[in-house]
């Protein structure tokens, strides 16, 4: 069982930066492939990103790509999603995921959630 609680969602303007945060408990964290998906307003959750259990092999989704940044901290249990040159298109519930297989990429394939926490970017 993995417990996960996100940080750091907040409000702000367009072409700003945020950092968000997903503690894990437990001592298994670097067995568990991370993910960060979001979920717009009447829209579907999306795959965000996620990072191998090494941190070797990372993924984004094009629309993040050069913006975003995923990395994590075993030593930690927590896993990271820097976001830069925010858009108001970004604006979403983020969560962090955590995975048991080879790749996260769509919300079935994760085994456990966050609560997630609120993005907000104005124009």
């Amino acid at each position: 069982q993995v417990q996960l609680v996100e940080s750091g969602g907040g409000l702000l303007q367009a072409g700003g930066s945020l950092r968000l945060s997903c503690a894990a408990s437990g001592r298994t964290f670097s067995s568990y492939i991370m993910g960060w998906f979001r979920q717009a307003p009447g829209k579907e959750r999306e795959f965000v990103g996620y990072i191998s259990r090494s941190g070797g092999i990372i993924s984004y989704t094009d629309s993040v790509k050069g913006r975003f940044t995923i990395s994590r901290d075993n030593a930690k249990n927590t896993v990271y999603l820097q976001m830069n040159s925010l858009k108001p298109e970004d604006t979403a519930v983020y969560y962090c995921a955590a995975g048991r297989g080879m790749i996260l990429t769509t919300p079935t394939s994760a085994d456990y959630w966050g609560q997630g926490t609120q993005v907000t970017v104005s124009s």
